[in-house]
């Protein structure tokens, strides 16, 4: 399920405030994962036996990045580090970009030889690919000789359609979209990837020769912009873009994704000019508008120089050169194919990289990616939940009386998905402590890196409903709760409120409580609505029964009327 759209104000990074009667919630960095990122630690403690560890490495025009992440036997991976260094190996005297200079030579190098130590301080397999600069330079067999000679990295050049796949590989373990036809926008420093895919299969994808550096090279050269080479920018890229655009019409796409650093920059930047600039953890699943891009595009026109983009709201600095480049390709693509808001994925190439290693030595397939969010959420409560079956039953319980409340809270399946991952993650904070492990939980799932398939916003919601599964209601004076937007609080207090009945509903971690449903009533509210538990068979209930009602206060606030918690009727004998 794509996720709702991501709005600016709801998003906090703050860990929750404690109750006054609880005293100070941990601030330990090692979450979701038993020893964060500690390379001496064993493979596969997180993500079953035949986890190890890995790292992939993208080699493109402006930038290289390294992933090192533990990988399980079925693709999924948890991230131990990232590394990043702007090189420019594509910045030359033009656009073609024909020639690898000696200085960015060096520039490449000398980050490869900083990503080999990281690699070999993990003693991590590594795949290294490199991409339109590498692949276009009439030299790039000196880059490649001197790679492996000096930094003992062997890169293999993918052309763009293999491109393409990659990065497909890596979307799909950021957005649960596998089972959703999908464009993919990836816009680069020297190429510019699109495809049409649906699950495995990719039925149109081009590489086209235009990207943030080499637009820039060819129409703002220094990066000073002028009116008339913007428009002659923009009928540039227009022209490259409408052919594909004919041949993909016939092609069905339920939702636009890009990725990028250029994409991510643009959202970023539209963020910033919000009324309210709360700067997310993370923009994955973010949306960006057309209307949204075009305040952007103004903002950028309206500053010649990069020396004035640098100083534009939300803006990377060391993008301010070339950032009109990169909007100007986002802007004629989502004209050209018809694309009225684009989804943002964090994973991209390096990720892909990462999972096409995985498969490499150990074969497999994508189908765990057809249930993305439910699997993080499995994974992530398999790693930190001494209790998985209770929890388990919990969210159980807590979807049956969800769903006999649908009438009083008019929600749907959103939220429905929210309180089960809540549910599941309730506990999670046990690995850090018992003693406040609510306030665990928020911080764990809130700095997880295994919740893929889901949103910043999401995330934080899904944090705050697992947080107030227990003790303290949610309050104004908790910095997170007061964060979010009014409608956001009033969904956080109905699932929690629901959650924590649940909770009571399995109190002794027996699962004597078969079912649950709720009698409703439309008369005067000091008429209760009755919730009823059907216990399993010979199963003493008399612990669920008073747990759940001691937890009901929050209910009856949303509720606005009391609750009643009893035993469902034996039914009538014939």
């Amino acid at each position: 399920m794509v996720g709702p759209r991501h709005p600016a104000a709801d998003a906090t990074n703050t860990l929750d405030e404690p109750d006054p009667a609880e005293g100070s919630a941990s601030t330990g960095e090692t979450v979701a994962g038993k020893s964060a990122a500690a390379p001496d630690r064993p493979g596969g403690d997180l993500l079953g036996g035949s986890a190890e560890v890995l790292a992939g490495i993208d080699i493109g025009t402006n930038s290289v990045h390294m992933i090192v992440a533990l990988v399980g036997g079925d693709g999924r991976f948890e991230v131990l580090t990232r590394h990043k260094e702007v090189v420019r190996l594509g910045e030359s005297g033009d656009d073609r970009i024909r020639q690898l200079s000696d200085a960015a030579i060096d520039r490449g190098i000398a980050a490869l030889r900083r990503c080999r130590t990281v690699v070999d301080t993990y003693g991590a397999p590594v795949l290294a690919v490199a991409t339109s600069a590498v692949r276009e330079a009439e030299n790039a067999r000196d880059f490649i000789d001197r790679a492996l000679r000096d930094a003992g990295i062997d890169v293999e050049v993918v052309s763009g359609i293999e491109e393409a796949r990659l990065i497909h590989l890596g979307v799909l373990q950021a957005l649960p979209l596998f089972d959703t036809p999908m464009l993919l926008c990836d816009i680069g420093g020297g190429s510019t990837e699109v495809l049409v895919a649906h699950r495995t299969g990719i039925p149109a994808v081009r590489s086209f020769k235009l990207g943030a550096i080499r637009m820039t090279r060819r129409f703002f050269p220094d990066g000073v912009t002028a009116r008339r080479s913007v428009e002659r920018a923009r009928a540039f890229a227009r022209s490259v873009f409408v052919p594909f655009s004919q041949e993909i019409r016939g092609l069905r796409f339920d939702v636009a994704v890009g990725c990028s650093g250029t994409f991510e920059t643009l959202l970023a930047m539209s963020h910033a000019d919000s009324v309210d600039a709360t700067t997310p953890r993370s923009f994955n699943g973010a949306v960006l508008d057309r209307e949204a891009l075009g305040a952007v595009m103004t903002s950028l026109l309206d500053a010649a120089t990069p020396e004035a983009r640098a100083q534009i709201p939300g803006i990377d600095p060391g993008r301010a050169d070339i950032i009109v480049g990169g909007a100007i390709v986002l802007e004629q693509a989502m004209d050209a194919f018809g694309i009225d808001e684009m989804t943002f994925s964090e994973y991209a190439l390096r990720e892909g990289v990462l999972f096409d290693l995985n498969r490499r030595l150990h074969g497999g397939s994508t189908h765990h990616l057809s249930d993305l969010r439910r699997r993080s959420v499995e994974h992530l409560m398999e790693v930190c939940d001494d209790e998985p079956a209770h929890s388990l039953k919990v969210a159980s319980l807590a979807l049956e009386l969800f769903d006999a409340l649908a009438p009083a809270h008019g929600y749907d399946g959103v939220e429905r998905e929210l309180l089960e991952a809540g549910a599941m993650l309730a506990n999670v904070g046990m690995f850090v402590s018992h003693s406040r492990h609510h306030q665990h939980s928020y911080y764990v799932i809130r700095n997880s890196e295994l919740m893929s398939g889901f949103n910043d916003h999401e995330i934080e919601l899904i944090a705050q409903i697992a947080r107030y599964h227990r003790r303290g209601e949610p309050s104004l004076k908790h910095q997170p709760f007061g964060a979010l937007h009014p409608d956001d609080r009033q969904r956080v207090r109905w699932l929690a409120a629901i959650l924590r009945v649940a909770v009571g509903l399995d109190r002794s971690l027996a699962g004597a409580v078969e079912a649950v449903d709720a009698e409703q009533t439309n008369g005067p509210p000091q008429e209760p609505v009755r919730i009823r538990i059907t216990p399993r068979d010979g199963a003493d209930v008399a612990l669920e029964l008073f747990s759940a009602r001691e937890r009901s206060c929050l209910l009856v606030q949303v509720l606005g009327r009391p609750v009643e918690v009893e035993t469902a009727p034996a039914p009538a004998e014939n």
